[in-house]
Order: structure tokens, then sequence, then C-alpha cells
């Protein structure tokens, strides 16, 4: 018996979208990858030209070998990119979460810059047959360099299907509860073990978000706002007030004014000040990377206590928190109410299938 190929089973897809990571500490790997993500215009507003020059003649040359330095420094012993291996955990549970509860759902990764690709992965859903896609990207605060930017490649990839799926995006969920709980408990857990902070002392809280330019807050990106939305809220779960926390941007790369206050500024000023404990934690990076454990855990570390600070503790980003789990679940929820989240037994999809090939049959 011949399948109709309208009546296959229709699946719903959620896509990961994650920023991406090269695909070796080596320079050659760390320069096809910064090629590609620094050749974004989304990422860098200069007229192309001019940045072409800067880009190639300049950056991929210097950069590329100090940036593979870097990320040696932070390759994980057999599991290679933090990034990579934490996002693949977290698309993996995620499955598993919506399997134990009884949901036929298709969960994928892909990457913005690298591999897997975002176009490699809509056609691995597409060939399971997906029919409804929930794009959630792994940037909790919006920005035109993240999230919209990976959008723009979900859209240029369907643009060149016959046939495309329903489509749902996940903007932003930097204020969600779920969101805020499992970062709470994140912190909490590395107090548990370590003993809290002596806020009382002078010791302190710091919440590093990723920078922006300047220029792109002037320009109406609400990434700023909604990062010191998700630390105030953060900071209320945790029982703090104004003073015994701060937020904070880093990351800053070039001549022009960035989002402030910088965190290595912050650092080494609170050093000065004579806080002698400082607890340091990134909630915008769901995924510990490059810039969590190469610049903040280590780097940071060197300003604090070449400052005078005594104590300075990293807390991980969520990685596979059962609670980020948990979170990323509810998220995804609530956007896919109204879809179908099963599929049909073999049984019921082969008795589909006669009945319409009878019918076919009956009209010739």
């Amino acid at each position: 018996m011949n399948q109709n190929p309208h009546l296959r089973s229709s699946k719903t897809a959620v896509l990961l979208l994650n920023l991406g990571t090269p695909s070796a500490p080596t320079p050659k790997a760390v320069k096809v990858y910064l090629k590609e993500f620094l050749s974004d215009p989304r990422v860098v507003e200069i007229p192309r030209i001019i940045w072409w020059c800067i880009l190639n003649g300049i950056i991929l040359p210097i950069r590329s070998s100090a940036s593979a330095k870097k990320y040696a420094s932070i390759w994980l012993p057999q599991l290679g990119s933090p990034l990579m291996h934490y996002s693949r955990l977290q698309s993996k549970e995620l499955g598993e979460k919506f399997a134990d509860e009884g949901h036929s759902i298709l969960v994928d990764l892909a990457m913005r810059y690298g591999k897997p690709s975002t176009q490699e992965i809509l056609e691995g859903l597409k060939a399971q047959g997906m029919e409804r896609l929930l794009v959630l990207p792994l940037y909790p605060q919006y920005s035109a360099t993240t999230t919209a930017s990976s959008f723009d490649e979900v859209f240029r990839v369907l643009s060149t299907w016959r046939d495309q799926p329903e489509l749902r995006l996940i903007k932003h969920y930097h204020d969600n509860p779920a969101y805020i709980a499992a970062l709470r408990d994140q912190v909490l857990d590395s107090w548990n073990k370590d003993g809290r902070p002596d806020f009382s002392g002078g010791d302190c809280l710091v919440m590093s978000f990723h920078g922006l330019p300047k220029r792109n807050l002037l320009k109406g990106d609400p990434y700023h706002c909604e990062c010191l939305k998700t630390g105030r809220l953060l900071g209320e779960s945790l029982g703090l007030v104004p003073g015994q926390y701060r937020v904070t941007f880093q990351s800053r790369f070039g001549k022009a004014e960035w989002l402030k206050p910088y965190t290595a500024t912050t650092i080494e000023l609170l050093a000065k000040a004579g806080c002698q404990r400082m607890d340091i934690f990134c909630p915008g990076f769901p995924a510990d990377c490059l810039e969590t454990l190469e610049e903040i855990a280590m780097e940071a570390r060197a300003i604090f206590l070449e400052h005078g600070g005594k104590d300075y503790r990293y807390i991980p980003c969520l990685n596979s928190n059962p609670k980020w789990i948990e979170a990323l679940g509810d998220i995804a929820y609530q956007h896919l109410l109204g879809w179908s989240l099963g599929t049909e037994s073999e049984a019921e999809l082969a008795k589909r299938n006669e009945r319409a090939e009878l019918t076919e049959r009956a009209k010739t």
C-alpha cells in the first residue's frame, strides 16, 4: 500500500538556537567562526566596505590566534566546546522532559554561526515530518544582534521551502517567573555549598551581562532595559536590596562607548573600596562559554585579586540545572498552546492512509 504523503503524521518541533562556537580551539577554526560572526550586519553596524577592510586586514589576522589561546584554556577534555556541550545537554533533556510528560515533540539545537547550522537542522526536522515549528532562542534578553539575527536565518532558510511549517517565535523571556526561579536556584545552590556572602560586611553579588555598543540602545534595542529588569527580579528573589548586588556589562570591543557600567571597571572599583568577597554570576548566558569561563572566571578574578579583593567566587551558568530544564519546558509550553503535542500511532496512521487510498480508487 502506498501511503499518501499529505496524510503523514503531523509533528511539532522546538528548535533551540544559540550563537555558536568554533569547531576547535585553533587559529584556523576560530578565524572561520569569527569571520562568519563578525560579517553579520546585525552584529556590526558599520558600512560594509569599511568594515570588510578592518575585519579582513586587521581583526581576523590578529584576533584569531589570541582568541584560539583563550578557547584552549576553557576547552573541555573529551567534550570540546563548553557552549556546545551544555547547549546539547539542554536540547537532549528538554526532549526527554516532553517525552516523559507524554508529548511527541521533536527537539533539536542549531547555531546561528558555525555548526550545526540552522539550515542543516531545519532540513533534518523537515525530513522527520515537522509541520509546526517553535523557535526558542537561548537568549533570554532580546537584542537585534542575537535574537533578530537568529530569526533572520530561520526566515532565510524557510524562504527556500515550497511547503513551509506553521511558525511561532519566542522573542524573549527575561522576566519569565520560571527563568528567574532557575537563576535564583543556581545562585542559592552555590551559596548552600560555599556559604552565603556577608552583605552587611560589604560583600557583593555582581550580575554580568554581555555588553553592546551604546548606539544600539539609542537606536531602540530593548536589551539594556531587559537586562536591568532580569537583574532587579533576581536580586529581589534572593532577598537583596540595591547596593548588595550590581548589574554590569562585559566583553567591550573597540573604542566606542558600550553599555555601562563595565564589569571589569566595577570589579576594580569594588576591590579598591574594600570589598573582600565578590560572587559573580552571568544570568544572560544559559550555558557556560568563553565569555563566562575565561573572561569572568579567570580574567575578572585576576582584576579583583590584583586590586585588593580576597575571595572571588564564580557561579556557573544555568547549564543543565534541572530547574532550568523545567523553565525551558514551561516557556515552550506557553507558546505551544493550541498546537497538537502528540502524534498518531502507526496503526491509526495506516488506517487513515488505507481509507484515503480506497477513496482514491473509488474516484477512478
